[in-house]
């Protein structure tokens, strides 16, 4: 009898220890709304708001227990812009068995700010890209749980993005190209694509076999990644993807932004009640599932052609 209930607890514990993290629609509302608070200031670079937002993210991926990447000695990657100080943040899961190898979650984490006229003076850009933002986050605290990634994981959030991509520039200056084995760009996920809920869209999605891989691990779900249906729009490189897709990285925006009809897009109604919190949490899920096989370096995306 002992030995039946010693063997019973050993399945138990181990069945235990195989259930998989869980993303939280609770945790999504309070980084997301966090983000895109009045006290952020709209998280224009150079503010006392983008600092508050780099503070905040900072304190997340310590509560996480990320690791500092490269040489690194703290979250923040620092960087001249316009002869002004700015920064990244970024923080890493080294790979258990290709370590030399990475992918890189990302999304920008900087707005347009405030103005000094009418009732609502703040650019809360929840969707753009606080959205992006707390996926990076939340998608950071999942794989730190489940804790078996084969290759490296890098977790960033860009500044400068809404100016010319500062910081996805110099963070592409400061990473080997052929290390990166892809790049999942996040950038506005927070309302519902053209094909309404469970969708969203990747830019660039016939430059590399990417998107097909994320689509292959999602069979027998209800989520489905399609091609840009704004191919006038431009939008592989208008993002933080640009700078290493340049160099041939398969590095690909994840959006649902409705670039011909998204009322918020760059206005300061862009507030959080305008999200569907529920569809982000689901989108989320999805990219962590959709990414499984890269991480575990079953699958390698084929390269961008360089620019």
């Amino acid at each position: 009898m002992k030995k039946f209930l010693l063997g019973f607890l050993a399945i138990g514990f181990w069945a235990q220890a195989q259930v998989k993290p869980i993303i939280q629609k609770s945790e999504i509302v309070r980084i997301e709304t966090t983000l895109a608070s009045d006290n952020m200031q709209g998280r224009q670079i150079f503010s006392a708001g983008i600092d508050s937002a780099s503070a905040f993210i900072e304190k997340e991926f310590t509560k996480i227990g990320l690791q500092y990447y490269g040489d690194l000695k703290s979250y923040r990657q620092d960087f001249k812009a316009k002869g002004k100080s700015a920064n990244n943040v970024i923080g890493m899961l080294p790979g258990k068995s290709k370590p030399n190898e990475y992918v890189v979650f990302s999304a920008h984490y900087d707005h347009l700010g405030i103005v000094d006229y009418g009732d609502d003076k703040v650019y809360n850009g929840a969707n753009d890209d606080a959205s992006g933002t707390t996926a990076v986050i939340a998608l950071a605290r999942y794989f730190k749980e489940l804790n078996n990634n084969e290759r490296t994981i890098v977790f960033v959030a860009f500044t400068g993005e809404e100016v010319g991509g500062y910081g996805s520039k110099y963070f592409t200056k400061n990473i080997n190209p052929d290390a990166v084995v892809a790049m999942f760009n996040i950038e506005m996920i927070g309302t519902e694509s053209k094909w309404e809920r469970n969708s969203a869209y990747i830019t660039g999605f016939e430059k590399s076999d990417f998107g097909t891989i994320l689509q292959k691990n999602l069979k027998g779900t209800n989520f489905n990644f399609y091609e840009d249906p704004y191919p006038s729009e431009h939008l592989f490189y208008r993002s933080d993807n640009a700078t290493l897709a340049a160099l041939g990285v398969p590095a690909h925006t994840i959006s649902t932004s409705k670039m011909d009809s998204e009322p918020n897009y760059h206005q300061l109604s862009d507030e959080f009640t305008t999200l569907d919190l529920d569809n982000m949490t689901e989108i989320i899920k999805a990219i962590a599932l959709s990414s499984e096989s890269i991480i575990s370096g079953k699958d390698t995306p084929s390269r961008v052609e360089k620019l």
